[in-house]
């Protein structure tokens, strides 16, 4: 049976594009996944950078309850096709990613990052970076073959396969690759927390810590998923952090979403960084010459004068790597991004002592954790000391979940009238008793609003799940908090 990508995502309600595939993991069938496995595959075939006899293509996956039949799934449609699928078990995203970067074959990571346990989802990765927007034209307009005979009614394999084997090969190179890179002594004298949760780079992060000479405390480990975001921390984090710092044991405490690619770092009163302000910090640490950022990041990057280039895209990591490319081929030599999420990408090889730290554009939370205690350490400075040398500038960002993005973009379109004016106008009626008179609007990425009293409130619709998001800036964090909640109220209401 011939089906293509496009007919099927509209009967699976699964998306598949550029941030790969989503959906409720009830929808994501071994059929499902399959197919979309080999679309991909079959793209990367047609633009001539793999071919078949035997190829490689490593798979990775969460700590999910759905993300091992899904990995299976991935594994069977990669060898059905003639690919050879290296099974690297539950690790990191960026793990996953760089392994295939370095040895230039395909990889995949079954992941929902984020969101909650009862959906999951899939991303793709080429041979040398992250799948961009020019990709996905030609990966969703892929026709695979299927054979029915391998799947039931309810979409899922008639007959299950042996279990493959683990390969560690991948975890092992991605904690490497830092403990080759720094010394062995470059944390000592600091106490560091590591909470666990359920993230998959849970043990990875507390050997990278302890062998690089921090003194480490393993925190609350979970053997059920918890949904951690990184750009929306729950209540039960934030309260979690200051319990822990409370103790005074800790200089810091780190985490990571669930796929690990996304870091949480607190100060040592447990207060944890936003994503924007953790991203600053850590490309002070790189001297880069170069950064891709996100229009809804906190704009102490330009205020703070640490940078000889900003570059701001719209939203999702794979616009920051286009934007990182075109730096590098304009001649910067230490070129990274970050996003508001914390995500944070290296485009260039860094060089220290003889030493290189290869380039990982993907997101990568260990260079953030390590970045910023290494350049606190090394000005003799507190985290919360390092977090006040940058300008007054304080973001926030909540979201309304369970929002459908066809209600989202209606109320987008209440201020895309066309005119400046009255679109200025119709923000003020709704937003102006919040921070006043309009001064600016950018739509790089949904509606950005700058006031005149600087303050910013930006909307979005979710990119990956039917969500609302709500990001303020202003000049304290209080403040920021406040105007996000009352933001999203009055769009609740």
């Amino acid at each position: 049976m011939k089906i293509s990508i496009q007919d099927l995502m509209a009967q699976s309600g699964v998306a598949f594009g550029t941030s790969g595939a989503r959906g409720l993991a009830t929808a994501m069938t071994d059929k499902v996944c399959y197919a979309y496995a080999q679309g991909f595959l079959q793209y990367l075939e047609s633009i001539g950078e793999i071919k078949r006899a035997g190829e490689r293509v490593a798979v990775g996956g969460d700590f999910r309850p759905s993300s091992s039949r899904v990995m299976e799934a991935v594994c069977r449609a990669a060898d059905d096709l003639g690919y050879r699928a290296v099974n690297c078990g539950k690790i990191p995203s960026p793990a996953v990613a760089l392994f295939g970067f370095e040895n230039k074959i395909p990889s995949i990571m079954v992941t929902g990052s984020h969101i909650p346990d009862d959906r999951n989802g899939i991303k793709f990765n080429k041979c040398g970076g992250e799948v961009l927007k020019s990709d996905e034209k030609g990966m969703s307009s892929q026709i695979v073959e299927l054979d029915d005979a391998l799947f039931g009614a309810d979409g899922n394999f008639t007959k299950a396969k042996p279990a493959q084997e683990i390969s560690p090969e991948a975890g092992e190179n991605y904690a490497m690759r830092y403990l080759n890179f720094f010394s062995r002594d470059a944390l000592k004298g600091l106490r560091v927390g590591v909470y666990q949760h359920s993230a998959v780079g849970r043990e990875v992060l507390v050997k990278i810590f302890s062998h690089l000479g921090a003194e480490v405390t393993a925190l609350g480990w979970s053997d059920k998923f918890i949904p951690v975001d990184t750009e929306a921390i729950r209540p039960e984090d934030v309260q979690l952090a200051h319990d822990w710092a409370a103790t005074g044991k800790f200089d810091a405490l780190v985490s990571a979403d669930g796929d690990s690619d996304r870091p949480l770092v607190s100060d040592e009163n447990g207060n944890w960084l936003r994503g924007d302000v953790a991203g600053v910090l850590c490309a002070k640490f790189l001297a880069a010459d170069s950064i891709s950022t996100p229009v809804s990041c906190n704009t102490a990057v330009e205020k703070c004068g640490w940078f000889p280039e900003i570059r701001r895209t719209r939203i999702g990591s794979p616009f920051v790597v286009d934007s990182m490319i075109q730096a590098s081929i304009d001649g910067a030599k230490r070129v990274v991004g970050y996003e508001a999420n914390g995500g944070f990408l290296l485009n260039s090889d860094i060089e220290t002592g003889g030493k290189f730290l290869r380039a990982l554009p993907t997101r990568d939370a260990v260079i953030v954790m390590l970045g910023i205690l290494l350049l606190a350490k090394s000005q003799k400075q507190k985290v919360s000391e390092l977090t006040a040398t940058l300008p007054a500038r304080f973001t926030a960002s909540d979201r309304l979940k369970n929002f459908a993005t066809e209600k989202s973009l209606a109320i987008l379109a209440k201020f895309n009238s066309g005119s400046e004016v009255g679109d200025k106008a119709a923000i003020e009626k709704m937003f102006g008793e919040i921070c006043g008179a309009v001064a600016k609007l950018n739509r790089t990425d949904g509606l950005r609003i700058i006031f005149a009293n600087e303050e910013i409130i930006h909307l979005r619709p979710s990119g990956n799940a039917p969500e609302f998001r709500c990001y303020a800036e202003a000049a304290n964090d209080e403040r920021a908090r406040e105007i996000t909640s009352l933001v999203l109220a009055k769009i609740a209401g």
